[in-house]
């Protein structure tokens, strides 16, 4: 959904904007060419802008409050945090963390055009729970560059999901559990593709609580709770167990993790739901995946598939009523 669609040649008026849409900054530029365009669409808990500088604008910024990735397309953005003084240079297709949430920074835009993505961060120790080994500490990323060519590349992807699909699609994009599963997917991308504080070995406790009676009792919760969004923490809380009991109970049992097990459920009510379905009437195996979180409609055709022996499309045109 879009929130935010600027445009102005007035430094005095970008910087205003910029201090409402971001935080409070002072910026300056050439005074002869000073266009600037920035746009905003939102999908839950994540914001994708889209930003285009003709101009070399420079930059002094309090904290964001929350995690801001940068994703260059053109130009070139030479970033610095403080209080340390950590200096970055990011050209086209260079995808890194331009601020932390708790940090002031400062920079200049080099006539460039990129995306900035943030997120509460919040998302990250949510979807970290779900991580073998996750620390019980709130997660903090520790590095701006990516661990390597191949997780930047799976994050511009994801990234470009975002703004190219959900962002663009206004049907999808009120989807609760696709809009959740991107949203997790950004955030596990995240913490693949930079270093972070998320990991740990589970206890003694922990392994001792994963018996049978926790798996019955986290499965239930899942079989009853699938429509919504739900992440290893909820799954953990509501069965009055740590996060690392509850997926040494599914691994130890089921050999499976809880959000594989969550993915298999919903595969299922998406196998129900087209078998029920009319194939003269409006559903689509899109409109179905979307309902169940399945973003990705090849994945979820392969998987499918791999299920039920037959393509999702099969099902809705041979087996409708």
């Amino acid at each position: 959904m879009k929130e935010l669609d600027f445009d102005s040649e007035d430094l005095e008026v970008t910087e205003e904007f910029l201090s409402r849409a971001y935080t409070r900054m002072q910026i300056g530029g050439d005074v002869e060419q000073t266009r600037a365009h920035v746009s905003r669409n939102v999908v839950g808990p994540v914001s994708v802008d889209d930003l285009e500088f003709d101009y070399d604008m420079s930059h002094d910024a309090g904290t964001l409050g929350k995690i801001c990735l940068g994703n260059v397309h053109s130009g070139s953005i030479v970033r610095q945090y403080f209080p340390d003084g950590e200096e970055g240079f990011f050209g086209p297709g260079d995808v890194f963390v331009y601020a932390p949430h708790d940090r002031p920074y400062a920079g200049v835009i080099r006539r460039s055009g990129y995306n900035l993505v943030m997120f509460d961060p919040h998302l990250l120790t949510r979807v970290a729970a779900g991580l073998p080994g996750r620390r019980p500490d709130p997660v903090r990323l520790t590095g701006d560059r990516p661990v390597s060519p191949a997780a930047a590349l799976h994050l511009r992807r994801t990234i470009a999901y975002l703004r190219e699909g959900l962002c663009a699609d206004a049907e999808l994009s009120q989807q609760p559990l696709l809009v959740s599963a991107a949203s997790q997917l950004l955030a596990a991308s995240v913490l693949t593709a930079f270093p972070n504080t998320a990991t740990t070995e589970p206890t003694g406790e922990d392994r001792h609580d994963a018996h049978s009676a926790t798996l019955r009792r986290a499965v239930a919760y899942i079989d009853q709770h699938a429509r919504e969004d739900l992440s290893v923490a909820d799954i953990a809380e509501a069965v009055h167990v740590s996060v690392r009991t509850v997926q040494v109970a599914f691994r130890r049992h089921l050999d499976t993790t809880p959000m594989g097990y969550l993915r298999r459920v919903r595969l299922s009510h998406a196998h129900a739901d087209l078998v029920a379905a009319d194939p003269a009437g409006a559903v689509t195996v899109t409109a179905v995946a979307a309902r169940w979180g399945f973003f990705q409609l090849g994945r979820f055709a392969a998987a499918y598939r791999a299920a039920y022996g037959c393509s999702p499309h099969q099902t809705l045109v041979q087996r409708g009523p």
